[in-house]
């Protein structure tokens, strides 16, 4: 059984030092990020790097995100230095604006360095995670030597991300004798993975939408973030089919929604709702659920929200298809990639 420690009160040092004691020896650790909880191991040991792709039934040429310390930029430079062989300067201007915080950059990889954690791309993501349980984990692991830590979401593979500790018990809980550590940091604040840019050609590409949006990218870069190509690399939570509950997803508009209600009818059973629009729901048997019209907040409950609608009984999860705004393009993306 998985072991949780709260890592935010008074044996909060205890459970950073266990974690980092684990760490050093090989063994997984389940640390709190901004945006999902995260199966960190040392990104530079390999052996226990694939024991990440062990545990999620993670394919290993799926590459994995290495989280990185430090408030500063002059804090950070070793660890950087360590992975990545160059930084275009556009690259580090993202960096200046947006860690730590929800933004991954995908950028040309030492050779030799942290090969298990890129999937044995040429290329490395990293991401400096902005949640107080994540930094004095990095800065406690780079202490001990530990420069990163490949942390992808402490989930099985294309399963709804966790952002609770009890979501990853629930995930992961069945690695045995006290095989996990569980960092407990609370509900995580942004709720949906990282925004994702490929920093490793010449100029900047989105590879995920998260909720740095791309308005504010271009605002600090002072150029256009291309969209997706043929050449970009492999990334993190890029495949059509990711982040899915077990009951079928189906986006629909109100109108469609209404429609599928009215047709399944009074008898209707094993179906949840998640809508913004008013709808009539006419079985006692269906649970409705009310989505946020805030893109940040609606971000923040996806996962969670996901997860308790998923129960043994639902067979399908209808949901309403988030607004075209951009602010929601995050959001879109998960549930698009939910109901592939």
């Amino acid at each position: 059984m998985a072991l949780i420690r709260d890592a935010q009160g008074n044996g909060a040092a205890d459970a950073i030092a266990d974690a980092v004691a684990r760490l050093r020896a090989g063994t997984l650790v389940v640390m709190p990020t901004e945006t999902v909880y995260g199966l960190a191991a040392d990104a530079d040991q390999p052996a226990a790097v694939e024991r990440i792709y062990a545990a999620k039934g993670r394919p290993a040429d799926h590459p994995l995100i290495v989280h990185v310390a430090g408030a500063t930029a002059a804090e950070r430079a070793d660890p950087i230095a360590h992975y990545a062989a160059s930084i275009p300067p556009f690259a580090q201007r993202l960096m200046d604006a947006f860690w730590p915080g929800p933004l991954t950059l995908i950028l040309p990889r030492r050779a030799g360095v942290a090969e298990a954690a890129a999937g044995g791309q040429p290329t490395i993501g990293l991401r400096c995670p902005a949640h107080p349980v994540a930094q004095a984990l990095l800065h406690a692991a780079r202490a001990a030597g530990i420069r990163g830590l490949a942390a992808p979401s402490a989930n099985r593979f294309g399963r709804v991300s966790p952002t609770a500790a009890a979501h990853v018990l629930a995930e992961l809980g069945h690695l045995a004798d006290d095989a996990l550590l569980i960092l407990d940091g609370g509900a995580c604040p942004v709720g949906i993975e990282s925004t994702i840019i490929d920093a490793s050609r010449a100029r900047p590409v989105l590879l995920r939408p998260g909720m740095i949006g791309r308005a504010e990218l271009e605002r600090v870069l002072g150029v256009p973030v291309a969209d997706r190509d043929a050449a970009a690399p492999r990334a993190s939570g890029t495949l059509a089919s990711h982040y899915a509950p077990r009951a079928r997803v189906r986006l629909m508009d109100a109108t469609e929604l209404q429609t599928a209600l009215d047709l399944a009818g009074p008898q209707a059973r094993h179906i949840a709702v998640y809508h913004r629009s008013p709808l009539r729901v006419v079985s006692p048997h269906v649970r409705a659920r009310r989505m946020p019209d805030d893109a940040a907040v609606c971000a923040h409950e996806l996962f969670a929200v996901l997860r308790a609608l998923d129960d043994g009984a639902t067979q399908h999860i209808w949901v309403e298809r988030p607004p075209t705004d951009p602010a929601w393009d995050g959001v879109r993306d998960r549930l698009q990639r939910a109901a592939a």
